[in-house]
């Protein structure tokens, strides 16, 4: 029987982004389908999240993060436009945001269709790599395309968002619900696997329950 995997997931994330990169791999490799569950990002969800408390831990994170994907062998870069605007220097966020809750939606469409991992992993890809306005001209469609779905046809569906921000919102109380309000987040079985690193600990479980497809018929 395959196993269902929920995968809570940011597009402002780049631990999100690098999660992305092996999804794939994972369901490739074990009998379990990952299930994309886009959420909105702490700057938006916790606004009081990137007060002064927190700082610290910010810019850590804008320090790992590239390390780390420079050690996973992925190209890196933090996106121009940042999908969420902020102030670094005062980390406030205006309310107009013209690009996290297109992304969310967006991604919300690719997962009923099917293709949520799938346009997780090119459009974040488009995002952090180190592209350059990554929102202009054809190349938001061009890695849509990528994943095997058509931008216009996407956001057309979409429409004004009501019902996709619905869906965003319940995965957001979901991944609460099941202990962790950080991305990404594997859960699996109601267990969660917070983070890319913890990717390694989700295939061991799996592996466990004799889900790896390398066990098949052995």
């Amino acid at each position: 029987m395959t196993a269902a995997i929920d995968l809570y997931f940011s597009f402002r994330s780049p631990y999100s982004y690098m999660a992305a990169q092996f999804t794939a791999a994972l369901e490739e490799d074990f009998d379990a389908t990952v299930h994309l569950r886009p959420v909105l990002p702490l700057a938006i969800r916790e606004p009081e999240f990137f007060r002064s408390g927190n700082l610290d831990r910010v810019r850590y994170i804008l320090i790992d993060w590239e390390r780390r994907a420079e050690m996973l062998g992925l190209p890196h870069g933090w996106p121009s436009p940042d999908p969420v605007v902020q102030d670094f220097e005062t980390f406030t966020v205006p309310e107009e945001q013209p690009y996290i809750h297109r992304l969310s939606r967006l991604g919300v469409e690719a997962e009923r269709r099917g293709r949520g991992v799938a346009f997780a992993a090119a459009v974040s890809r488009l995002i952090f790599g180190g592209a350059q306005g990554w929102d202009e001209g054809d190349k938001l469609a061009e890695a849509v395309a990528s994943a095997g779905l058509n931008l216009q046809d996407m956001e057309a569906t979409v429409g004004d968002g009501a019902d996709h921000a619905t869906e965003v919102e319940a995965n957001q109380a979901a991944q609460l619900a099941a202990g962790h309000s950080g991305v990404p987040l594997f859960v699996y079985n109601d267990e969660p696997f917070f983070g890319q690193d913890r990717m390694d600990t989700l295939r061991w479980r799996l592996t466990k329950d004799g889900l790896s497809r390398s066990q098949e018929g052995a």
